[in-house]
This record gives structure tokens, sequence and C-alpha cells, in this order.
């Protein structure tokens, strides 16, 4: 089952992103290297299938969790398209606007700050062509 990393092959914004968070760990952008990280993990917790009652029973009385067979306990991720993936990352880029609108108000410029560089990071991903 192809994944969202497979959606447009290199030119997917889950491979931009990818591509990025690469770099950024390079240069050792540590906001850089949060904002994607932690926008990645959105994009993963989205292609993950909520766990069926068939799923959640055990096999094993002796082990937590165990299923017997090789492969049982694996599930196929959710494809998402790149529409979703996008609305995804605008979300991760409002919700540290707003945080850091907040934490602005408050006076905390600098977490402020810090949150405003990372929406940037997400927006200049974002905003790049072939979205």
């Amino acid at each position: 089952m192809p994944t969202s990393d497979d959606a447009a092959g290199s030119d997917s914004l889950t491979a931009r992103l990818r591509t990025a968070l690469t770099a950024a760990m390079s240069s050792r952008d540590v906001p850089a290297v949060r904002s994607l990280r932690s926008a990645l993990s959105a994009i993963g917790n989205a292609e993950a299938v909520p766990v069926s009652a068939k799923a959640a029973r055990t096999s094993s009385e002796l082990v937590a969790g165990a299923v017997s067979g090789l492969g049982q306990s694996e599930a196929s991720r959710r494809y998402l398209t790149e529409p979703e993936i996008c609305r995804i990352v605008a979300t991760e880029i409002a919700e540290r606007e707003a945080a850091g609108a907040q934490l602005e108000a408050l006076g905390h410029g600098v977490e402020a700050e810090r949150l405003r560089r990372e929406a940037f990071v997400l927006s200049r991903i974002l905003d790049a062509p072939g979205t």
C-alpha cells in the first residue's frame, strides 16, 4: 500500500519536510528541527489507523498485547492526500502563531519569537512551488 510519502514522489510536501529536516539538523537549526519534527509527527499520527476491537484482543496471557503469527499486529497506514497533508501543516503553523500571540501578550517575547520562527519555517515549505 502506498504511503503519503509516495504521493507525488520527491516533490511531495512530506518529502520536502524530510529534506528540510535533514538540512536543519546538519546546520543545527534547533527551531527548524523542532517545527519540522512536529509537523512530520502530526502527519504520521494522521496516517495511523484506529485500533479495532479485534486488534485489541491478545492471544497470550503472559505478554500484554501479544498476538500470534508473524505480522499479525501490523496495520497498514492510512494514505493521506497532498491537500490533507497541507491542511495538517497549515494547522501546525496556525497553532504556533496563536500560541506566539498569546505568549507575546503575556510578555514572553523570547518564547513568542521562537514560535513565530517555527511557524515561518513551516510556512516557507508549505508555500514553496509544488503545493
